[in-house]
Formats: C-alpha cells, structure tokens, sequence
C-alpha cells in the first residue's frame, strides 16, 4: 500500500490565490477606464498650441467613446470629470504662475464639471442609433455652456482652438468654432465606432448595415465638409492693402509687477515707435499706414498725465500715422481697460473700452466673500475695472480696425460683433507680461489663427512682451516676434469687407448643435425611462 504526501500547494492554498488574482482582475477593469479617461484627456491637451499635433484630438475623443460606450450616466459623470481634469489641469497650468497652485487647482476643477456633465450626456446617448452625432453635440452644448457661466464664462480650451493648424480649420468660416468643433469631436467618436464595428466584424459578430454607415460618415463627412470649405478662405485684398506696424515695446520685468514701472512700460513703446521712424527715414522699411501698440503700452492715463501725453505725440508725429494705444483710463471714478486712437496732428479722436473684462483679473467677483477667504485676492484687485458696451472699430488711413482686447479673443461675439459693425482688419492687442514665458501666449494666438478663418480677417496681435504676430485671413503667421524682445513687424496686408457665412449666422450653428443635443440626450432619457416601466411589468 502507498501512502501519498498531502501537497503543499493544494486546495486549501489554491483557493485564496485564486480569490486575490479576481479581486485584482476586478480592479484593474474598474482602475482601467478612469486612467484610459485621464490619459486621454492629457491627449487632447497635447493636441493644442505651442504643439502642431492637432491630429491627437481624434484618438483623444475615440478613447473617451470608448470608455463611455453603454455605461450609465452616473459612471459617465465620474469618467468625463477624469477626462476633463487630464485636460483642463495642464492647459491651464499658466493661471498659476504669479499667483500659486490654489487659483489653477480651482479653475481646473470647476471647469472640468462641464466636461463631467457632458460624459454623462455622451453615457445616456451612446445606446441610440448614430451615437457619435449626438455626443459631439453634446460636447458642443457643453462648450457653449462653459464660454457663458460662471461669470460669464471661460471658453479656454475649446476644442476649435486646438485646430489651427488642422485640416479642419476652413469650418470655421463656415460655421465658426462650434461647427469646427463639433466637426472634431464627431470625427473622433466616429474614428471609435468604426474600429469597434470593424472588430465586430472580423469576429464574426453581427453588424448593423445602419449602424456601419454612420460610423463611416461620421470620420468622412467632417473631412469632406473641411475640404468643401476651403475656397471660403482668401487673402485676397477686396479693399485694398494698408501697410501696418506692429510695435511690442517690452516691459521690465515679468510677472504681477510687470507694470510697476508704468512710465518705463510706456517709454519703451515710445522708443520702438521712433526706432522704426528713424528705419523709415532711411529707407530700411516702408513707412506705415497705421501703427498698432499693445494692450497696456500706456497704464499711465495721457488724458490725465500730460508728460505721457507728450510723448505718445511726440511717437505719432515721429513715425507719421494714427497709432492705436492700449491704457489704462480713469472717468468719472471708473477704470477702463481703453483703446485710444492716436493721431499724428489731432492726438486722441477715439476710444474703444474693452467689453469682456476677465474675472479675477479686472474685477473680482463676490469681494466680500473672497476677501474674507483671502485678502491677497481684494490686494491685487483694488478697483473693479468697468467695461464698455460698443464695438471698437477704429478708421486709420480709411482702413477699419476692429478691437479685441487681449481675453475678448477667447469669446466668439466679442470678435463677430467687430466684423459686422464694418471692421476690414482685427487687432487683439493682449499683455500676456502676467504670465511668463507659459504656454498662455501661444494659445491664445492661435485663436486669433481661428478667428481670421472664421471672419476672413487678417489678424494682427500685438503683445507687451510677446508673441506679438501678424496672421492673414487663411490664418497663416507672416511675421512674429520672440518673447520678452522689443520688436516691431511692419508688412502689407490685405483689407476685406466681405462676410465669411460663420459672420452671418452669428450664434446660429451653436443653437441648432444644442437643439441637437437635447433631442439625443431627450431620446435616450425617454427610452430609458421606457426600458424601466417594461421592467416593471
């Protein structure tokens, strides 16, 4: 008889391994679509200036189909604020330079809400035929929202900005930057959709010739419609040229204290400007029909301070053009961010008071409140700057500017309000001192890129301290400046009156994509609700 010894690895050990090895496969598929959310967030985020890989964004959205494809709305929440965060946290990452972690952080996380909200949208609707054109509206309704609240909004970050050097950028002077947008998303969900039935096939499983179509016309359409756009973008000069003069004078020093040497941020314009007089009177540059200075050239009131007065005059007379100037004005007890028309023989003739004021920047919201939170806060902001309620539209040499003031770039009406109000050229004249040398400045230059598209503009952006840039209306840079040099660009540019059907539909597109949106997410609401009374019974 044989006696056997019992195994040391028997049932009694096997069963724990195994029960370990299913919690961990339990939590790897749990942890598993929260990093794929966050990953593909951080994706999108490289998609975006100061690097060309705008073609990211597509794997970034057909990942964030992936995750979100038949989950329920409450998984959707969680895993689109991952998303949003994986995006929002290091795009943003330049609200913090002077001011800390805490105001980054907090941007960050509010705005990644409306990203949340949207996954639960895109959770709800991705059981319905044609998922993806539901959720790309979704994502566009979620945009519009987010450009419009809290405090009137922060549209940062939306998905159009991210395009400028795309293939899709002619949709924008089609239907502005919701239907570039929306292109974008959809042509990313789709790309998902067309992988996930082409797998579904190669394994034998049933597909729904509907649902394959859809899948193919949403990656086709947005390339088709991109391409079908393109002769609505021209340099051609319908109203003649202008020879235009972009003067970035520099400041100081960077930071919160750019502006602590006031009359030195001033003399520096003043000496670029007759810098480019004297090139001028040797014949080195053509002389300008107009000369553009950035937003905060001048925070010493000239209406106020007649030394700042005398030399701006002695600027214009120098270089022989209106000069447009950016300062800070006090009227009737009130602070305006101001542009000042400047003639060489007249001095001031016109004003333009930037309309979107920037929160937390140039006014504070809620003082009391965030006073007693932290004073710092209510020390940086002492005075609420006022805004203005016109366009700006300069005439300089009988060419009409149109002003966006700096944050004004990131808002769609602010730029459409110049355009039909008759402006044949855009001007953002920004201060971007503030932020360093963060990837801010590059930003939101391409989304002067965008804008020229979208309006048929040529765009100049003069900056401080860089990077000031002249863009023609197919949204090209010409000419830019490095960051923290004084620099001036002079060039010929085009003048265009005609409008771009993105300037004649306005808010249009962005109103018909939300109607969309809440049709798709009503539809999968209503069958749910459906699905739970047959359940019932």
């Amino acid at each position: 008889m044989t006696v056997t010894a019992p195994s040391v690895g028997g049932p009694d050990r096997l069963e724990p391994e195994t029960a370990s090895r299913a919690r961990a496969a339990r939590l790897g598929r749990r942890l598993l679509p929260a990093a794929a959310a966050a990953l593909s967030g951080v994706l999108l985020y490289v998609s975006f200036p100061p690097r060309t890989l705008w073609w990211l964004a597509l794997p970034a959205f057909a990942v964030l189909g992936a995750v979100l494809r038949g989950r329920g709305w409450k998984a959707g929440l969680g895993l689109g604020y991952l998303f949003g965060l994986g995006f929002l946290l290091p795009l943003l990452v330049w609200t913090g330079v002077e001011v800390g972690p805490g105001p980054w952080l907090a941007l960050a996380a509010i705005e990644a809400v409306f990203v949340a909200l949207v996954g639960a949208g895109v959770a709800a609707v991705s059981r319905l035929p044609a998922w993806p054109v539901w959720a790309a509206a979704l994502w566009t309704a979620g945009e519009a929202a987010r450009a419009r609240v809290p405090f009137e909004g922060f549209p940062w970050g939306k998905i159009a900005f991210g395009q400028a050097d795309g293939v899709f950028l002619p949709l924008a002077a089609a239907g502005g930057t919701p239907v570039l947008g929306f292109a974008v998303v959809l042509c990313g969900f789709g790309l998902y959709e067309a992988v996930r039935l082409a797998v579904a096939a190669r394994r034998a499983r049933p597909v729904r010739r509907g649902a394959a179509v859809v899948a193919l016309l949403s990656v086709a359409v947005p390339v088709a419609g991109a391409i079908a756009a393109r002769p609505l973008v021209s340099n051609r000069g319908e109203d003649g040229y202008r020879t235009v003069a972009v003067v970035q004078g520099n400041v100081p020093r960077a930071g919160l204290d750019f502006n602590a040497q006031r009359r030195a941020v001033l003399d520096h314009h003043v000496r670029e400007t007759e810098r480019l007089a004297a090139e001028v009177e040797a014949g080195e540059v053509d002389r300008p029909d107009l000369v553009l200075w950035p937003e905060n050239s001048s925070d010493i009131d000239p209406f106020a301070n007649p030394d700042a007065r005398a030399v701006i005059d002695r600027a214009a007379r120098a270089v022989g053009a209106p000069i447009s100037v950016g300062g800070v004005v006090e009227r009737d007890g009130k602070l305006y961010n101001e542009q000042i028309l400047w003639d060489p023989d007249k001095g001031p003739v016109d004003t333009y008071d930037k309309r979107q004021i920037q929160p937390f920047g140039e006014y504070l919201p809620l003082r009391s409140l965030i006073g007693a939170i932290n004073g710092e806060w209510t020390s940086m902001v002492r005075q609420d700057f006022s805004r203005g309620h016109e366009p700006g539209v300069f005439t300089m040499d009988g060419a009409r500017i149109g002003l966006v003031t700096c944050y004004e770039a990131a808002f769609d009406w602010a730029v459409r309000s110049e355009v039909t109000d008759g402006a044949q050229m855009i001007s953002v004249p920004s201060n971007n001192a503030t932020f360093d040398r963060s990837e801010m400045t590059y930003q939101q230059l391409a989304m002067s890129r965008v804008r020229a598209v979208e309006h048929g503009r040529t765009v100049t952006v003069p900056v401080t301290s860089g990077v000031s840039a002249i863009i023609l209306p197919d949204g090209t840079i010409t000419q830019r400046t490095g960051m923290f040099v004084a620099d001036t660009l002079v060039q010929r540019v085009p003048l265009r009156s005609s409008q771009t059907p993105a300037t004649r539909l306005g808010t249009g597109p962005e109103i018909a994509l939300v109607l969309v949106a809440a049709g798709g997410l009503g539809w999968a609401i209503g069958a749910g609700l459906r699905g739970r009374r047959a359940g019932d019974v």
